[in-house]
């Protein structure tokens, strides 16, 4: 039997990506792919004997129609721990009810977009998961408007859609409490970039908390922007240049308290007798710091969870356009003691 010609078949003959192929063949309007070019790949797709449905293909799309569909469209999933429970919460809470998550990483690219829910739509398609990495404002395709659609770790501008992000105002609050509750005054916030809401959030929360607390706001004592590991150690070696130096700190990221504990140690710092540390985002890997550090859960998991249910509880009604967010809960190890006295 010879075999079929597939997408990634005509793309190496026409020298192009398959993800151009899928555009044409798709018909996808707006792609930015050229005439020519689309010409190019109609005419080698024709001649080479592909047929977007054969006997197998016609099978599929049949079967496709009697199963219960999610589809989840998200922009990267690359070069991030973060990605994976978005998608496995999607995945197990969609099982759960006899639904299969269909995920798309779109890179952001409106014709991809266009590409994966023109394929969505041609199954049963029970509603659509727009997911972000980063927590922002977004501006979904137009093509959702009329679908059931959660955005989830995004939000619209114009609130259109249902959204779930984290509370990371409340979880910026919280991080700075376990801080305060050990018995520190003189706390120390290491700021995510300001571009980012999350980061805003936060900084938010760890100044609500000071002044919750009746504690004065000190801005030299909230510096940044702290992102990554060597920003984290840079803004940590600043504070440490203080003439009163805090005796805590939270950090936005927990890359961001990785650095933090270089810098301590450069200087002959132990954490937590010399200085405690907060971190946030529960990477896996600072669990095995020493000590291992206290940390803020993000509940992309949850979040995921919550998404899947307002798609299949809606029933025959639209979903309301409410923002949602989640708490992140505190996991306190032992990075935070007590303040060193004198």
């Amino acid at each position: 039997m010879t075999k079929r010609a597939t997408m990634n078949d005509i793309a190496l003959v026409a020298g192009v990506s398959q993800a151009t192929v899928s555009l044409v063949l798709n018909e996808v309007p707006n792609a930015r792919v050229s005439a020519a070019t689309r010409a190019r790949v109609k005419t080698l797709a024709e001649g080479m004997g592909y047929g977007r449905f054969g006997l197998a293909g016609r099978a599929l799309a049949s079967r496709a129609l009697d199963t219960r569909v999610i589809g989840m469209l998200i922009d990267d999933v690359t070069g991030t721990p973060f990605a994976a429970p978005l998608i496995d919460g999607a995945r197990v809470a969609a099982a759960a009810a006899g639904c299969v998550v269909a995920t798309f990483c779109t890179g952001s690219d409106p014709s991809i977009e266009q590409a994966a829910l023109q394929v969505l739509e041609a199954t049963g398609l029970v509603g659509v998961l727009y997911a972000t990495l980063v927590t922002r404002t977004v501006t979904p395709p137009a093509r959702l408007t009329g679908l059931p659609v959660v955005l989830l770790n995004c939000h619209d501008k114009g609130r259109h859609f249902a959204s779930v992000t984290p509370g990371d105002v409340t979880a910026g609050f919280a991080a700075t409490e376990v801080l305060i509750a050990a018995g520190h005054r003189r706390i120390a916030h290491l700021a995510g970039e300001d571009w980012g809401e999350a980061a805003r959030d936060r900084a938010l929360g760890y100044r609500r908390a000071l002044t919750s607390h009746d504690l004065r706001f000190d801005p030299a004592l909230m510096v940044g922007p702290a992102w990554t590991v060597a920003s984290g150690r840079a803004r940590t070696l600043q504070l440490l240049d203080l003439n009163d130096p805090p005796t805590a700190i939270f950090c936005f990221n927990d890359r961001v308290a990785i650095g933090c504990y270089e810098a301590l140690a450069a200087r002959g710092l132990r954490v937590p007798e010399d200085m405690s540390v907060m971190g946030f985002d529960n990477d896996d890997l600072v669990a095995n710091l020493q000590p291992p550090l206290s940390t803020m859960v993000l509940p992309h998991d949850e979040m995921a969870r919550w998404a899947v249910a307002q798609l299949l509880e809606r029933g025959d009604k639209p979903l309301a356009a409410r923002r949602v967010k989640i708490d992140c809960d505190p996991l306190l190890r032992a990075s935070v003691g007590v303040p060193r006295q004198g």
